[in-house]
């Protein structure tokens, strides 16, 4: 099912600094990202300001105005401002742009929230987007100092070490797109022409030297090599000229020169067509949401004074997430079975089929909206509160039957009883015209639509307290011989225990086709269970493909450049890595049996028609997936 989203027709401020000077989320903002259901792709741009970070970003939206641009030295945007636009490319996904204010603002004077700002952008962002001005020199990956102190400011473990190996962060870290704003120079290398992303490898070349000047020549540059992957650049001639620049926002791109407005077509097309999802560890998808609570738990441990930790952010948010998640889905179904169940239902099977349907998507709510869910503690409370959802609904289903039951038989044995209270069977041959109308309103009854499934057993309780009647008007018929009462009486146990045996085979069938709905429940939430886990174990191990195939092109470029000892101490970490991705390969048929065996138990304490069956769904599913 597609989810919802939303379109803004302008930015908003999503993060600002308050009047103490701690940045702070704008509930105005969180309140947007709240009514996006949808998976996000974030790009963030930053740079130092008064660069045109905002101009790329209005490009990005398809808007000449919007983020707002500066034609004097002032850096306009404040803290960080966002646009959510339905995505060009993408379907049922959102794009959201992040406009961060621009680094290194003499008049703001403050690096720690510069740094604060970085490092957001790289937490909430799937690619970032850096631009600078002129060329990519030592001056410029100087002013990118940001990057060497983000492992200062982003912890990925709560227990985290000295020194955490740099995978831990790819795992999290976005794209990295570096923008050259008037670019110059000719690209090329020796005489030989190069592309934009060969000059940005070029300009992260390392120096084989040990000084202190060629470690801090090589740190920004590791960084980036260690932290970012995959990595392109585009480079930008100068727009306009000078006089038009102080009025870009007026300008369309026939007023621009035209290699400036092919340059910006080509990085608006790589964005839209390259930039991914949003995603956190193990390949979890984001919607806009939970990009939102992201940004909430972020900021409120950067306000409290701590490092943000990815790992136990993913965790406050699996416990948020998963818990809506169960009210989300037992929301849709309430609503479903509201809307498409009439009551008293014909049959028991006539619910259940609704009931069918609503769990199904009720279910795919939850797992769509919920992760982390490892020993499957809310998707149990869910089928417990979806058991006890339908229980009520079958109790209101009963009782309306009972009452519809009792309202035709009312209506339908009025004359019969009219009859009876002024006495027109107590006369000879009555108990024959008692007999013969009490037949014609039973079988009017039984043709009559509308009744549920309580009709056997209300006709039957009701013509169970006529039986002493039936018995007195028998007594005084003086036309039947005494063998013929005797019949009479025999013929009356008959159909007393006719209608009993129809009753109890009419509940049979109910509580059959209860028993059935618990199977089907529980084979359900089986089933999606294991296609999510499956799902997520596919993301997980092309996580840690991704990671390593990322360490191992750094480690053959370290050989290329000739860095042995550096390629040479690479290789514990990869190795750590192929060992992850190989352990999680191996672990998935016992990690799902034991998922399975936690559900199949636990539910069968609120579930007990599935009691039977459970060991042998476990060898079922297990034999359809491996």
């Amino acid at each position: 099912m597609a989810g919802q989203t939303v379109s803004m027709k302008e930015p908003v401020c999503l993060i600002e600094n308050d009047n103490d000077g701690k940045l702070r989320v704008v509930r105005s903002a969180l309140d947007i990202l709240d009514q996006i259901d949808q998976h996000v792709v974030v790009v963030s741009v930053v740079g130092l300001y008064r660069t045109g970070k905002s101009y790329l970003m209005n490009k990005l939206a398809g808007e000449r105005k919007g983020f707002a641009l500066g034609a004097t030295i002032q850096s306009k945007t404040k803290g960080i401002w966002m646009w959510c636009v339905p995505h060009p490319e993408k379907r049922d996904h959102t794009l959201v742009l992040l406009d961060t204010e621009g680094l290194g603002d003499v008049e703001k004077g403050d690096e720690k929230n510069d740094n604060w700002i970085f490092s957001l952008a790289v937490l909430l962002s799937s690619t970032l987007v850096y631009n600078s001005m002129g060329t990519i020199d030592n001056n410029a990956l100087e002013k990118l100092h940001y990057v060497t102190e983000l492992t200062e400011h982003i912890k990925v473990k709560s227990n985290q070490r000295d020194g955490e190996e740099s995978s831990e962060y790819l795992r999290y870290f976005p794209s990295f797109v570096w923008t050259v704003r008037d670019f110059t120079l000719t690209l090329e290398v020796d005489g030989r022409p190069i592309t934009a992303n060969e000059y940005l490898e070029n300009a992260l070349k390392l120096r084989t030297g040990h000084s202190k000047k060629d470690q801090a020549y090589n740190l920004p540059r590791s960084c980036l090599r260690n932290y970012f992957s995959p990595r392109w650049c585009f480079v930008f001639e100068r727009p306009a000229s000078g006089d038009k620049m102080r009025r870009m926002e007026e300008l369309t791109d026939a007023d621009l020169e035209p290699a400036f407005v092919e340059q910006a077509k080509e990085f608006c097309d790589h964005v839209f067509n390259e930039a991914k999802t949003k995603t956190l560890k193990q390949g979890l998808k984001v919607t806009g949401r939970l990009l939102g609570n992201l940004a909430e738990t972020y900021v409120s441990a950067i306000r409290s004074g701590q490092i943000p930790c990815l790992d136990n952010a993913v965790l406050a948010l699996a416990q948020i997430e998963n818990s809506s998640a169960i009210e989300r889905a037992r929301a849709h179904y309430q609503k479903g079975m509201a809307d498409w169940v009439a009551y008293p239902t014909e049959t028991q099977e006539e619910l259940s089929e609704v009931h069918a349907v609503m769990e199904k998507e009720a279910v795919a709510i939850f797992i769509n909206n919920s992760f982390k869910d490892e020993d499957q503690k809310y998707q149990l409370e869910l089928m417990k509160v979806l058991q006890e959802e339908y229980e009520k609904i079958c109790e209101r289903n009963y009782k309306e039957s009972q009452k519809a039951c009792e309202s035709k038989i009312q209506c339908i044995f009025a004359p019969l009883e009219e009859k009876i209270r002024d006495g027109s069977y107590m006369t000879p041959g009555g108990y024959k015209e008692y007999c013969n109308d009490l037949k014609l309103a039973t079988s009017e009854y039984r043709s009559e639509g509308g009744r549920g499934v309580k009709a056997e057993e209300v006709l039957n309780e009701y013509l169970g307290r006529k039986a002493s009647i039936g018995e007195a008007i028998l007594s005084a018929d003086q036309s039947l011989t005494e063998a013929e009462q005797r019949a009479e009486v025999e013929q009356v146990k008959r159909e007393a225990s006719e209608r009993e045996n129809r009753a109890m085979e009419e509940q049979l069938v109910v509580q059959e086709r209860l028993r059935a709905d618990q199977q089907r429940t529980y084979e359900e939430n089986v089933n999606q269970l294991m296609e999510r886990m499956e799902r997520d174990s596919r993301n997980a191990i092309a996580e840690h493909d991704r990671v390593l195939q990322a360490r191992l092109k750094e480690q053959n470029d370290l050989l290329r450049q000739g860095f042995d000892d550096r390629a040479h101490q690479m290789q514990r970490e990869i190795d750590t890595l192929k060992g992850a991705k190989a352990q999680e390969e191996e672990k998935k048929p016992s990690f799902m049996s034991t998922a399975l065996d936690t559900v199949g138990t636990a539910a069968a304490l609120f579930l007990p028609g599935i009691l039977p069956k459970v060991g042998g769904m476990a060898v079922k599913w297990l034999s359809k997936w491996f």
